[in-house]
């Protein structure tokens, strides 16, 4: 085993899983506000946004689909190591791992039952950078609109019109993050 995939997890778990977990949510509150997270240095390709995500919200029972730009050896052992999640296929799983174009097609993943809707998949979608300019975003937790730097508008659209049912998306670039949940509508600029 690698001995620097035993680094890179939090320093003080409860403080910093406590941290992040205040800034995922309220990135997922707050649609298109960008923050940023730190604690976590997971292995390249790996963001640190990615990592700490993946510390904060998977677990053993947390199956986890690494795209093919994202599913390394080291990561693999970083994830075994510091989260014990399974790795699993596309329609398995719970959270997922890539850049967009890895990630397709998302149609692929869950996206949850009518008696279940909990049960869907959350795309954490992997940037070069991530900016408050591009596509207008609407809806719950949006006072009137606002921007966020997307790689399309069409896919956001289509998963906003399942509703209940739905993807939510993550985008991570660095230790910057950003939440686009199924309940907001997305437009073109």
């Amino acid at each position: 085993m690698n001995s620097d995939i035993l680094k890179g997890g939090f320093a003080n778990v409860p403080v910093e899983s406590a941290h992040a977990f205040r800034d995922i949510m309220n990135v997922m509150a707050k649609p298109g506000e960008i923050r940023e997270v730190a604690g976590a240095m997971p292995p390249a390709p790996l963001s640190i946004a990615a990592g700490v995500t993946l510390l904060t919200l998977c677990d053993p029972e947390t199956p986890v689909f690494l795209a093919e730009c994202t599913d390394t050896k080291d990561v693999r052992d970083w994830i075994a190591f510091h989260i014990g999640a399974p790795i699993s296929n596309k329609a398995d799983a719970m959270f997922a791992v890539g850049t967009w174009a890895t990630l397709a097609p998302i149609e692929e993943f869950a996206i949850g039952t009518s008696e279940y809707p909990d049960r869907s998949a959350t795309l954490i979608v992997a940037c070069d950078t991530l900016e408050s300019t591009g596509a207008v975003l609407r809806g719950p937790g949006i006072k009137t609109t606002t921007h966020l730097s997307l790689p399309e508008t069409r896919a956001f659209q289509q998963n906003a019109a399942l509703f209940p049912l739905g993807l939510d998306f993550l985008f991570t670039a660095g230790n910057r993050i950003a939440a686009v949940p199924r309940t907001t509508k997305v437009e073109t600029s």
